[in-house]
C-alpha cells in the first residue's frame, strides 16, 4: 500500500545479488507507475524505465530533447511504486562528465536501482536508427568514471551502453566495452547487435554481465529469454512493449467509438474494474482507512 515496502537501498542489494546467479534477469519497460505494478504481479526480476518511452509519453521522439528532471521526476514514481529494482536509460548524462555525476545522484535519490550511460554523441537518437554517432573512446569513458565517482550508494549498477555496432565490428563493439569496464562499468550494454552469434561473442569476450534490448521492430532480432541465456546474456529489457502494447489497444478503443458510436466490441480487451481495484489494492487501502484514520464520534 502507498508503494514499495523494501526501500531504495534493499532493492539495490538484491538486483546485486541477483546478478551474481546465472538466470537470465528479465526487465519489461513500465511505461507509467501503474504498469510497474503489473510487471511486479507476473513475478519479474525488475523495471526498466525507458528513454524512448517517456520521450513518447511526452509526445516526442527520441532525440534527447528530455531532460534530467523528467527522468529523474518520472523514474521515481515508477521506482516507489514496486519491490522490484529499476533500471533507468539516462541517455548520454545530460552533459559533460560532472552532469552525469549529478544525474547519478539525483536518479539515486530517485529510488532506482541502476542506470546506463551511453556512448552516442550529443544529441543522441534512438538506439536502432540509422545515422547514430558515438563519441570517441577516452569522452565515453570519462562519462563512466564520472558515473561511478558520482555514486553514494556502492550498489547503485552502472551500466555502459555502447552503439558502436551501428558503424564499426563486433570486435569494436568488444573493444569498447573493454575500456568501460576499465573505467568502472560492470554492466555492459551492447546496443543493437544482429544476431544470437554476435551476443555471444561479446558475451563470452567480457568479463562483467551483458544487457540484450529486446524492442520490437529494431535492428536486433526478438531471441527468447533462454535463447539470449544460452548466449551468455545475464540481462534482458523490453523497454517499448507494454507502451505499443497499450497504444494499439487505445487505437482499436477510439476507432471503436468513432465507427461504430460505442465502445462495447472493444470491451473485452479491457481490464476489468476489479482487475484493476485488486492491482491497485483497494482493499488493503479501505483496510487501513477503517482501522486506523476513519475518524468515529465518540458516544
Amino acid at each position: 500500500m502507498l508503494g514499495a515496502n523494501v526501500n531504495a537501498a534493499s532493492r539495490r542489494a538484491n538486483l546485486r545479488e541477483a546478478l551474481e546467479g546465472e538466470s537470465l534477469l528479465q526487465f519489461p519497460g513500465a511505461f507509467n507507475p501503474l504498469a510497474a505494478k503489473m510487471i511486479e504481479s507476473f513475478g519479474f526480476d525488475g523495471v526498466y524505465v525507458s528513454g524512448a518511452v517517456m520521450s513518447a509519453e511526452l509526445g516526442l521522439p527520441d532525440i534527447g530533447l528530455t531532460t534530467l528532471s523528467e527522468v529523474a521526476g518520472r523514474s521515481g514514481q515508477i521506482a516507489q511504486m514496486t519491490n522490484l529494482p529499476t533500471i533507468v536509460d539516462a541517455d548520454t548524462g545530460f552533459g559533460e562528465p560532472m552532469n552525469v555525476a549529478r544525474t547519478i545522484q539525483a536518479l539515486e535519490d530517485a529510488g532506482v536501482a541502476g542506470a546506463h550511460i551511453e556512448d552516442q554523441v550529443n544529441p543522441k537518437r534512438c538506439g536502432h536508427l540509422d545515422g547514430k554517432e558515438v563519441v570517441d573512446v577516452d569522452t565515453a569513458a570519462k562519462r563512466l568514471r564520472a558515473a561511478v565517482a558520482g555514486r553514494r550508494d556502492d550498489n547503485f549498477l552502472v551500466i555502459a551502453r555502447t552503439d558502436i555496432r551501428a558503424q564499426a565490428s563486433v570486435e569494436a563493439t568488444i573493444d569498447r566495452g573493454l575500456a568501460l569496464i576499465e573505467a568502472g562499468a560492470e554492466v555492459v550494454f551492447p546496443e543493437a547487435l544482429r544476431t544470437l552469434a554476435e551476443f555471444e561473442q561479446v558475451a563470452a569476450a567480457l568479463p562483467v554481465p551483458i544487457l540484450a534490448n529486446m524492442t520490437e521492430f529494431g535492428k536486433s532480432e526478438l531471441f527468447s529469454a533462454s535463447q539470449l541465456a544460452g548466449a551468455g546474456v545475464r540481462l534482458v529489457i523490453y523497454p517499448v512493449t507494454l507502451l505499443r502494447l497499450a497504444m494499439g489497444a487505445a487505437h482499436a478503443g477510439l476507432s471503436a467509438i468513432k465507427n461504430e458510436g460505442s465502445q462495447t466490441s472493444v470491451l473485452p480487451q479491457m481490464q476489468t474494474r476489479a482487475e484493476l481495484y485488486e492491482l491497485l489494492d483497494y482493499a488493503g487501502y479501505n483496510v487501513f482507512d477503517e482501522e486506523i484514520f476513519t475518524y468515529k464520534a465518540s458516544e
